[in-house]
């Protein structure tokens, strides 16, 4: 059985990730997916980001809670905003840092993952952060590392993004005070987004008021409902009351046939523009997960705008990390930085 064969029979049903991602405390050991997690395990995250968010405004921006920790960043698709702030989450936390390049290395000579794993592990490795373009491969690896390797997931095919679900959720607290009671809307292209699965667990499960998701119906999973989303298929009706709106990519490399008709008539009838805006609340913020097709996904007056916080979200994905990083290792990282 092939690597991918093996990921393809993984399951990642909430009660088994729940009882995968943490240890015997209850404490976080991976990090694959907010599906499953508590409300106090996700606010964790937060608040311990919240401990590293001034370390960037340091003259040293380190912390030695991780001196002596080996990360490996294992990124089989490409990526330049996760794998840069992965990259500096570990570095400011004094950890050694390797970034695998995958088209040079045996796995692209026919190595199994597992025994690219192995071999890594053998190195004395610590913890994997895992892009990868099967859904379920987090979940593969975390079954099968040592006892005292932590996992975390960098985004799995179409399944899960959760570290840019809590930066997202970081984004959200700083700017309104709580994810607790709020609307927030997703646009775009859900079906296809692991990111939009994740942000819908973690604002359910943090107690938001109603999560939409807005898109054609092309671009929309069956199970939508099912998520926890109202689904609207227009903007006029979808931003109604809205506090927190949430843009997701046109993902192109993962659409098979003719999905949408045109990409101007995509933004014409849901590419955000400052007369859309107007449908929501006066004080709505506007996010994005990158990369920005401007012009489709949204116009550059939305995007660089006094309603966007699409560059505070980038800045917090290293905050997050870092906090990720440090409770899966687990250290206390807010009572540990002096």
């Amino acid at each position: 059985m092939s690597s991918s064969e093996q990921i393809a029979s993984t399951s990642f049903k909430a009660p088994d990730s729940s009882r995968l991602q943490l240890n015997e405390q209850g404490k976080l050991r991976h990090f694959l997916t907010t599906d499953g997690l508590s409300a106090a395990v996700l606010t964790e995250i937060m608040d311990v980001a919240e401990s590293f968010s001034s370390v960037s405004d340091q003259a040293v921006k380190k912390v030695p809670l991780l001196r002596g920790k080996t990360i490996v960043n294992l990124f089989f698709e490409n990526s330049t905003r996760t794998r840069t702030t992965f990259d500096l989450a570990a570095k400011r936390l004094s950890a050694d840092v390797i970034n695998l390049n995958i088209a040079t290395s045996a796995a692209a000579k026919g190595e199994s993952i597992l025994d690219t794993i192995r071999n890594l592990e053998a190195m004395q490795a610590d913890m994997f952060v895992i892009r990868h373009a099967d859904s379920g491969a987090a979940h593969f690896i975390a079954r099968h590392v040592a006892p005292h390797v932590s996992v975390i997931n960098a985004g799995d095919g179409r399944h899960a993004h959760p570290t840019q679900a809590m930066l997202d959720m970081f984004t959200i607290r700083q700017v309104k005070g709580d994810v607790r009671g709020l609307k927030v809307a997703i646009i775009g292209d859900v079906l296809h987004s692991r990111v939009a699965r994740s942000q819908i667990h973690a604002l359910n499960t943090l107690g938001a008021e109603e999560v939409r998701v807005i898109a054609p119906k092309t671009l929309l999973p069956s199970n939508t409902n099912a998520l926890g989303a109202h689904v609207y298929g227009d903007l006029a009706s979808g931003l109604a009351d809205i506090d927190v709106i949430i843009m997701l990519r046109l993902q192109r490399e993962r659409m098979r046939g003719a999905l949408l008709p045109s990409e101007h008539e995509y933004f014409e009838c849901f590419g955000l523009t400052e007369k859309k805006l107007a449908y929501a609340k006066p004080d709505v913020m506007v996010m994005h997960p990158g990369p920005i097709n401007r012009g489709i996904e949204m116009d550059a007056a939305v995007a660089d705008g006094p309603h966007s916080v699409i560059l505070q979200q980038v800045t917090n994905g290293i905050a997050v990390r870092m906090a990720v990083m440090a409770l899966c290792m687990g250290h206390n990282a807010a009572g540990k930085q002096g």
